[in-house]
């Protein structure tokens, strides 16, 4: 009989996340955690295909092999580029402050 593991997989909107726990076979890959977890029916937005996958915030292929205890997250797509975003502040003068956000004026 193979031994069962325990992992998390997330998924997070704007304005809130879902954290499920699932129980799986050992040896079982991140595409399991996933579709066991029914965050594929909840959210139908997310495309195993498009959406990069990670396990503790690193990024994984769906068919990378879980261990007990990993955390699987589900990325969404970034709406701005980061860089893109710190080009058009620096081009338009702004300072900005550790964080991201603008500068308190001195």
């Amino acid at each position: 009989m193979s031994s069962q593991i325990q992992v998390e997989v997330v998924y997070a909107l704007h304005d809130r996340q879902k954290v499920v726990s699932v129980q799986l076979s050992e040896g079982a890959a991140v595409r399991d955690a996933i579709e066991r977890s029914g965050l594929l029916l909840e959210f139908p937005e997310i495309d195993l295909a498009k959406n990069k996958l990670g396990i503790w915030n690193k990024l994984a292929k769906p068919d990378a092999v879980l261990r007990d205890k990993d955390r699987v997250e589900i990325y969404r797509p970034l709406i701005a580029d980061p860089k893109e975003v710190r080009r058009q502040r620096a081009s338009e003068g702004k300072v900005m402050k550790k964080g991201g956000g603008d500068a308190e004026p001195a």
